[in-house]
């Protein structure tokens, strides 16, 4: 008996590892995407980078409208805010400072067609009613050019820090690249919009 229990067992397991394999799901345990936490390049604590569009920086390209993007310390303090990271020492603000456009950051990564990827990330945002910062964040994220999620982030912490609303995004790949992309959707009047831990797995 004790045998034919071990038996069935290994077989059972051998059934669901080939019913993974073959369901074309990635792994989870592997991000691919490059820099997804904004963690390079190194910048000042307490201080920022920008990019504009068109131009590059570790594993990203600035697209959309003409516009900038930050690269920002988790230490940087304006107007009474403490604009912390969701992980590590940086994110990146979508708007930039005084920017306010569809601008944002793209990323082609390989992928296997037919596979469907989980596709996670973080948006950040500052509750500043009346301010510059505005009270929510929304980030629009297309996929081979094509709109797939606008994430709204409408957390209204009462600390003065930044709050982070995680999001998911499941993506089938079809082709052996995927080109991602994560774009500003606040209006003109909102000056914050944080995004951090990018992964695709």
């Amino acid at each position: 008996m004790r045998t034919s229990a071990y038996r069935r067992f290994f077989c059972a397991v051998a059934a669901v590892s080939a019913a993974i394999a073959s369901g074309g799901t990635a792994s989870a345990a592997a991000n691919i995407v490059s820099n997804g936490s904004f963690e390079k390049p190194v910048v000042p604590a307490g201080s920022f980078q920008n990019f504009a569009t068109g131009q590059s920086f570790t594993g990203w390209k600035v697209v959309g409208a003409t516009g900038v993007i930050s690269v920002v310390s988790g230490t940087f303090q304006s107007q009474g805010f403490t604009f912390n990271a969701k992980a590590g020492a940086q994110w990146i603000d979508l708007t930039g400072p005084g920017s306010k456009t569809a601008t944002g950051v793209a990323q082609s990564v390989a992928t296997t067609p037919g596979t469907t990827y989980q596709l996670t990330f973080w948006v950040g945002n500052i509750n500043d009613p009346g301010g510059s910062f505005g009270v929510s964040s929304t980030v629009k994220i297309f996929v081979n050019g094509a709109l797939k999620l606008t994430a709204v982030n409408s957390l209204h912490p009462t600390n003065h820090k930044q709050a982070w609303k995680e999001f998911t995004l499941a993506i089938k790949a079809t082709s052996s690249h995927t080109r991602i992309s994560f774009i500003n959707g606040d209006p003109g009047t909102d000056d914050s919009n944080g995004l951090d831990v990018v992964q695709l797995s």
